[in-house]
């Protein structure tokens, strides 16, 4: 049973949502096993049907489907108050036989079952108590809360709920491009945004023979780590060696950072725009290093045609590691292979610039025509966890 979050408040689109919602967690549970997913009172069915399915395994893709706010196994009884009784000590026998303590919350959704949700507690509580006498009730910190719902199609009894991946459905707020680099933020960028609905195109800045394969597989591990939640992304890989080495070469030295920011937002406009997103996604978190200051951001944005969105903005480091970690990001991102971002970094990196200053400064090349050939390059590949 997978309880839902804000799409129950989502009024005459709820289910439209619903429908994305459904979606994505038949596609998710691919290679589980058949499962019937049926939506009925707020809540998503997700029945087994067979005994080959891998409830294990379901019940792991599906916490990470975004747009389950909760998530519990349940089992299912016919709507009399002995079968619901006989059902609760045989499906939580387990967790109530390691309990000390417990109590029985009851809800009542059809208003039609002749017992009411104080009588259902009470009645399964106390029968509980004939069956298990080793336990006692304790109403405000029980070990086990024993949950029974009588619902329209059945009378269903499990133990607490589990967290799941909250958010909204992916795909129900169109499609956003992510600038995916090696390192810790633009992975949780990624999917912070995923967990707000975007559908994810990612594209990858490469330098070879400045930055190696071993880096690109690094993105493609990380990304594989995201999609468990955001589904299926498109890598699309972009060669900017040329490029950087002319900004190197040719642009002041303390500005190259912003420069080159510059020029990845526009080639990332590029792939945006081939790829049918409406707007790119950055990893930058207000300060953390000289390219990320309000004056440099304002700098790379005065070339943005389209949103850009940054999720991490207002977050600290020790935030974005305790969500890399959580996505299980953390270990591959702080693997030591250089991305293009970290070579030919200046000494000292003007942390102020003004607009003027950088557009005088990239004057120095012909950008454009260094673009144009740098995407040429672009290289796409489809990325799934499972």
């Amino acid at each position: 049973m997978l309880k839902l979050g804000e799409i129950a408040l989502k009024g005459l689109n709820r289910k439209t949502f619903e429908d994305v919602l459904i979606k994505n967690l038949k596609r998710r549970l691919q290679g589980a096993g058949v499962f019937s997913v049926t939506s009925r009172q707020s809540t998503i069915y997700v029945e087994p049907m067979d005994q080959e399915a891998d409830m294990d395994l379901a019940e792991e893709r599906c916490a990470k489907v975004f747009g389950v706010v909760s998530y519990t196994r349940a089992g299912e009884a016919e709507k009399s108050l002995s079968s619901i009784q006989e059902k609760a000590a045989e499906y939580l026998r387990d967790e109530l036989e390691e309990a000390g303590s417990f109590k029985v919350e009851a809800k009542r959704s059809d208003k039609k079952f002749p017992h009411q949700s104080p009588e259902i507690a009470r009645e399964t509580g106390a029968y509980l108590m004939e069956r298990f006498p080793h336990l006692q009730v304790d109403v405000h910190h029980p070990d086990v809360t024993v949950w029974v719902e009588v619902r329209e199609a059945a009378a269903f009894l499990h133990a607490d709920a589990r967290p799941g991946a909250g958010g909204i459905p992916v795909g129900s707020g169109g499609r956003g491009l992510v600038l995916i680099s090696g390192g810790l933020d633009s992975p949780v960028a990624a999917w912070s945004m995923a967990k707000r609905g975007l559908a994810l195109t990612a594209v990858h800045f490469a330098s070879p023979p400045y930055t190696s394969e071993l880096a690109h597989d690094k993105v493609v591990r990380l990304l594989q780590k995201v999609s468990e939640y955001a589904g299926r992304i498109k890598l699309v890989t972009v060669e900017l060696t040329r490029l950087q080495e002319a900004i190197r070469d040719q642009c002041p030295e303390e500005l190259s950072t912003v420069i080159l920011r510059r020029y990845m937002l526009r080639a990332a406009q590029r792939v945006a725009q081939d790829e049918g997103c409406l707007c790119l996604i950055t990893g930058e978190s207000l300060g953390q290093v000289a390219s990320q200051t309000l004056q440099a951001i304002a700098c790379t944005d005065a070339v943005a045609q389209m949103p850009v969105f940054r999720p991490l903005i207002g977050t600290d480091k020790a935030e974005i590691v305790k969500t890399a970690r959580k996505i299980d990001t953390f270990d591959t991102s702080i693997e030591p292979y250089e991305d293009c971002c970290t070579i030919f970094t200046p000494k000292h990196p003007r942390t102020k610039p003004s607009l003027e200053m950088v557009e005088r400064g990239e004057a120095a090349i012909d950008g454009e025509a260094l673009l144009e050939e740098a995407l040429k390059t672009a290289v796409a590949q489809h990325i799934k966890a499972y």
